[in-house]
């Protein structure tokens, strides 16, 4: 039973006291702290790079400051101060100058290689459809300091303008083989999302290496996309081709029958082999799979239009009526690569789009962490600079002969064409 009389009770029911807190605690300011900190930080940091400048400096003259030495090489001349970016904030650093040496710095070298690795960086997310605000937060987290939007624009200028020279240099050599094909990504136009292609062109120059020769925004994979494509590659010099590559587009074969009267058209034999089986159920298709391959093992192309209606045929006895249709269909411009103008140790290669695929698949591996590109220049500047990164790097790394070992053969038989 309780005793409301009681003072206690009263303070613990009724009163709104509260007890009394310890004189004790210490109380900090985070902000004020860690401002302190990030100064403490900097001025450590300018202290120790700066000892380490001057000692770069003793080591070229031959001598300490003031000291007086027979071996001296070079005297000190003052300095100059230069600030320079870290993540510990911006440094004023004091750079020694001598007279009779040059004063290189390997501190100063290294950290600008780390400005210019970190700006790069920054690029490639622009260039990615990272936007500018993020640019300006991860540039914070990394670099210490907000890239200026003046940099920003300037290098991409920079850029955009050395993608349009490679883009749009002469073609000088002549490409016999040219492999083709479109890689679709997202990109905004009027308020909505849509798929567009970029169409890619790898040639195979006189010597026997690849190399890529065109590269382009196309709307859509249409005959008038074709038409552009080609047409400004054949302005730039675009000879000597006896043979595109490529899967069964859509105004493709028209094009160069149209604008390459010379050149003949190989389908993808990988691609045209899942377009037939696509029309092939499950129980058969183990069956149709060795058939497909045992046409495109013949040696001859009369052998191999032979065994393809052989085939087709086994597939209308089985009642694969739309299998033996797409066979009969597509298998004559599947075997282009059989006909004797085309030596036989370049058959392998110049009968599927391999080699384009695996650029595709670059491509493709850059562009969808991005999802939808806010326009088309961005989309064309990323899948370019991709382009040109692996080109430059794994393709020059030994890749880039694709068949000079048989070159000879295709030059004696270009005497007849």
């Amino acid at each position: 039973m309780y005793d409301f009389h009681s003072p206690k009770q009263k303070t613990a029911i009724g009163s709104q006291e509260t007890e009394p807190r310890p004189s004790n605690i210490i109380r900090i300011d985070q902000n004020l702290l860690e401002t302190r900190l990030d100064r403490l930080i900097t001025e450590k940091m300018t202290q120790i790079l700066n000892a380490m400048l001057d000692a770069e400096a003793d080591e070229i003259t031959g001598a300490a400051r003031y000291e007086r030495s027979g071996g001296r090489k070079a005297y000190r001349a003052g300095h100059y101060e230069r600030k320079l970016t870290a993540k510990a904030g911006r440094l004023e650093l004091k750079v020694p100058k001598l007279k009779g040496a040059l004063f290189e710095s390997a501190v100063i070298e290294r950290y600008r290689r780390r400005e210019q690795s970190v700006e790069e960086s920054l690029i490639d997310m622009y260039l990615a459809g990272v936007s500018t605000r993020q640019v300006d937060d991860i540039s914070q987290l990394l670099w210490g300091d907000r890239m200026p939007s003046q940099t920003l624009s300037d290098k991409l200028k920079r850029i955009y303008g050395e993608i349009d020279q490679w883009r749009t240099r002469p073609l000088e050599s002549e490409y016999p083989y040219v492999f083709v094909d479109g890689v679709w990504h997202k990109r905004s136009w009027g308020g909505r999302v849509e798929n567009v292609s970029v169409l890619v062109a790898i040639g195979i120059n006189a010597e026997g290496h690849r190399e890529v020769i065109g590269v382009t925004e196309g709307m859509r994979e249409d005959s008038a996309s074709w038409e552009q494509f080609f047409r400004g590659m054949i302005e730039r010099g675009l000879k000597g081709v006896r043979l595109v590559v490529g899967d069964r587009c859509a105004g493709l074969v028209a094009t160069v029958g149209s604008m390459l009267p010379k050149a003949k058209y190989q389908r993808c034999m990988v691609h045209f082999m899942r377009n037939v089986l696509s029309k092939v159920p499950p129980i058969h298709r183990e069956w149709a799979s060795a058939a497909l391959k045992a046409i495109f093992a013949m040696e001859s192309r009369e052998s191999a239009l032979a065994k393809a209606e052989s085939v087709a045929a086994g597939m209308e006895a089985r009642r694969l009526k739309a299998a033996a249709n797409c066979l009969r269909e597509g298998v004559g411009e599947t075997t282009t690569y059989l006909l004797p103008e085309f030596p036989d140790g370049h058959r392998r290669r110049i009968r599927t789009n391999n080699m384009i695929e695996r650029l595709n698949r670059e491509i493709r591996w850059r562009t969808r962490v991005v999802g939808s590109f806010p326009d088309g220049n961005s989309a064309l500047m990323l899948v370019c600079a991709r382009i040109r990164y692996v080109t430059a790097n794994e393709w020059s790394a030994g890749g880039g002969c694709l068949i000079v070992c048989v070159w000879d053969h295709l030059i004696e038989r270009k005497r007849s064409w």
